[in-house]
Parts: structure tokens; sequence; C-alpha cells
């Protein structure tokens, strides 16, 4: 009955909570100038993958089918902030941060338990994280190497060490400030973030010889 009753008024029904919708930001998007192109313009460095660096990982590797070939599946990007259960409005920055980075909407990641130690709760919000396919991904990793990277003080290359034993690359960013989306007036600390690169390689080797050849700038071994 009293269901009934707050659904005629237009309000949320008793013991129902409403959807967290994170904060409210409407993001600009970096990539509007690509979304407005041409449906026939690929991204950068979609075309080279496949006129170059498909040809080129076949021929090293001797793949019997196209389908074995490794390929980028998705770019995760997560932010992490303890410091937002003294601070609240510092994750807020790092939400809005990410969002103009990534160009999409971020997820705000909670405590999966409750730790006494570092007193912290079950729910409560310590991050944020965004998932890239397709084209934005794409276009976000060809900004990271090109454009991010090369910002980066005394920046001597990505480490080797970063694979996960299955093809998948994970590298960590000290400080956002690199991307030109941010804005350092807008940040009472700057934060940084983890970018975990899924390939569908089979092996370090290969999932290594993909980046190289998309260009990512490792470190002589």
């Amino acid at each position: 009955m009293a269901e009934a009753k707050a659904k005629a008024a237009g309000g949320p029904a008793p013991g129902k909570k409403k959807k967290d919708a994170g904060f409210a930001y409407k993001f600009k998007n970096p990539m509007d100038v690509a979304d407005a192109r041409d449906s026939s313009e690929l991204p950068r460095l979609l075309t080279k993958y496949r006129e170059t660096v498909r040809p080129s990982l076949a021929s090293e590797f001797s793949y019997g089918n196209a389908m074995e070939i490794p390929r980028l599946q998705k770019i995760t990007l997560n932010i992490g902030l303890g410091e937002a259960l003294r601070i609240p409005k510092l994750l807020e920055q790092a939400f809005e941060a990410l969002g103009n980075i990534s160009g999409q909407r971020p997820v705000v990641t909670r405590a999966k338990k409750s730790i006494a130690t570092f007193k912290l709760r079950e729910g409560q919000k310590i991050g944020c994280m965004v998932t890239l396919r397709g084209v934005r991904m794409w276009e976000f990793f060809d900004r990271l190497i090109s454009v991010a990277l090369p910002r980066t003080r005394d920046f001597r290359g990505l480490s080797r060490k970063g694979f996960d034993g299955r093809g998948n690359y994970t590298m960590g960013v000290k400080e956002l400030l690199i991307f030109p989306e941010v804005d350092i007036d807008k940040l009472e600390k700057v934060p940084g973030m983890n970018v975990c690169i899924h390939t569908s390689a089979r092996s370090d080797d290969e999932g290594r010889a993909l980046l190289s050849h998309l260009g990512v700038p490792f470190r002589a071994a």
C-alpha cells in the first residue's frame, strides 16, 4: 500500500535506494573531433595496426590463423585515493580529471571489505575507474604514447617488466598533469593513475611485440 502511494506521488518506494549516480559533471569530450569525423576515417593507430603491425606480427611469430594475431582489447584507467576518506573533495576532483582524460564518465569504486587498521568501512568511496574500448581506446592510446608520456619529467622509457604472464601490460602514471586535459588549478592534490592495457596475446613476448610495433617506448633491456 505504501509502495503504491509513493509511486502515485512520484517518489521512490520505501526501502528502495536511489541508484548512485556518482558526481554531477558534464565532461568535455576530448574525442569530439574524432566523433565528428567521417565514419570511414579510422583512428591513426588502428590504421597502423591493420596495415603494418598485423603483417609484421604474422611474419615474426608465424601464425597459422589470422585470428591468432594479438590485438588490443581494452584499456582500464584506475585512480585509488585513500585520502578521500578524510577529504572527500579530492575524489570529486580526481573523478572530473579522469573523465576529461578519457572522454567517458568514470565509475566510483568502493571498498569491498572493512579494514579497522585503515579506518575503512565496506562500501566507502575510495577511487574511480573507467574502461575504454573501440575508437576511444585507440584515441586514448595514441595520446598516451605520443603526447602524455613524452611530457613525463626525466622520461627514459617504460619498464619491460610490467606484463602479467598473459600478454597484458600495467604501468603507473605518477602525476595526471602529463595529460593536457587536466587543469592543475582545479586540483588540490595531483593524483596518480594505473593504466592496464589488455591484449589478446597468449604470452608476454607476443604482447611486448604488439605494443612495441604500435610505438610504446620500452627501455632497452
